[in-house]
C-alpha cells in the first residue's frame, strides 16, 4: 500500500512546487546535496528513478518507497528549507494554511506508526495513552476551522492541553490595555502564555510585544509563546538570547503528542536548554532525538 494517498500527493506537489518536474528551487546538484546532508540519503539512487529522472518524479517515488518515519522526516526537512527560502525572498505564502495542510498529512502518516520515545522520561501519573491520540486529533481538527474562529479554538486547545498534563492552566484574562492568552505553573514559576495561529510565521514584532508583557510583571514571571506556524528566522535572530521567553511551534506540539512526550518534561527541557544556550526556540526533535 502506498505511503501517501493520491490526494495528499497533490497537496505535496503544491507545497513544494513540483508541478513541472522541479522541487522548490533545487538544482540536481543541490537536491542531492540536501538529501545527503539533511537526511543521509542518496536521492540519486536508481531505485528512486524508476518512474522518471526529474527531481519531482524521484521525490514522489522516494516518498512511496521508504518507511513512513523517513517520509515524515523528509517532509519536515523540505518544509524548513521551503520556509527559509520564502522568508529570505520576502514572499507571501500563496497557499492557504500551507502549514496546516502539511501537518494533516504528517498526522495521517504518523497515526498508528509513531513509536513512543520514553528514554529518560518519567510517565505522567495516571495519564492514559489514548489522551495523547485525542489531543493530537483535536489539534488536527483545528486546521480545518475557518481562520476567524481558529484563534479562539487554539487558545481553548492549549488550556485543555496544559490541564491534561497537570500544569494548572488559567483561562485568558485581560489587564488594562493588554490581553493575556492564559498562564500556567511549571515547577514553582508562573508562565504567561501567548498562543497564535496565523498563516505566516511570527516575527520580531510579535516576540517583542509578548516579551514586553512578561517584563512588566513580577521578576519571577516567565513566558511561553506558542506560534502554530513557527517563527521567522530573522525574527528569532533579532529577538536575540537571554530572554525570559521560550517558544514552541506546531511541529513541537505534534511531535510531543505523536511520540507521547509528557508536556511538562518537554517544557522543562526547553527551559534548561534556554538557560544553557540563551536560545528562546529549540525544536522538540532536537531536545528529544530519536
Amino acid at each position: 500500500m502506498p505511503n501517501i494517498r493520491s490526494l495528499d500527493m497533490i497537496i505535496i506537489d503544491d507545497l513544494f512546487d513540483m508541478g513541472s518536474g522541479y522541487v522548490l528551487n533545487f538544482s540536481d546538484r543541490t537536491f542531492a546535496q540536501f538529501f545527503t546532508e539533511e537526511l543521509n540519503i542518496d536521492i540519486d539512487d536508481p531505485v528512486y528513478a524508476k518512474n522518471g529522472t526529474s527531481k519531482a518524479k524521484r521525490l514522489r517515488c522516494f516518498l512511496q518507497t521508504v518507511d513512513k518515519p523517513t517520509v515524515v522526516r523528509t517532509l519536515n526537512a523540505l518544509w524548513e528549507y521551503r520556509e527559509v527560502m520564502r522568508q529570505r525572498a520576502g514572499r507571501e505564502d500563496k497557499l492557504n494554511n500551507a502549514h496546516g495542510q502539511l501537518l494533516a498529512i504528517i498526522n495521517r502518516l504518523s497515526s498508528g506508526e509513531a513509536k513512543p520515545s520514553h528514554a529518560g522520561l518519567t510517565p505522567t501519573p495516571g495519564f492514559d495513552r489514548e489522551v495523547f491520540s485525542q489531543l493530537r486529533a483535536e489539534l488536527q481538527r483545528l486546521s480545518d476551522l475557518e481562520a476567524q474562529t481558529r484563534g479562539y479554538a487554539f487558545e481553548s486547545f492549549l488550556k485543555m492541553l496544559f490541564d491534561n498534563f497537570g500544569l494548572q492552566a488559567r483561562d485568558p484574562f485581560r489587564l488594562r490595555g493588554e490581553q493575556i492568552d492564559g498562564s500556567f505553573l511549571l515547577g514553582s514559576e508562573i508562565y504567561l502564555l501567548e498562543g497564535k495561529w496565523q498563516n505566516a510565521p511570527s516575527g520580531i514584532d510579535h516576540l517583542h510585544t509578548f516579551h514586553g508583557k512578561v517584563e512588566q510583571k513580577a521578576a519571577w514571571t516567565r513566558g511561553l509563546f506558542v506560534s502554530y506556524s513557527g517563527f521567522s528566522e530573522d525574527g528569532l535572530h533579532a529577538f536575540g538570547r537571554g530572554k525570559r521567553v521560550i517558544c514552541m511551534d506546531g511541529y513541537d506540539l505534534f511531535e510531543a503528542l505523536s511520540r507521547e512526550l509528557p508536556l511538562k518534561q518537554v517544557l522543562e527541557r526547553k527551559v534548561r536548554r534556554a538557560a544553557e544556550t540563551g536560545l528562546a526556540f529549540v525544536r522538540v526533535r532536537d531536545l528529544f532525538p530519536s
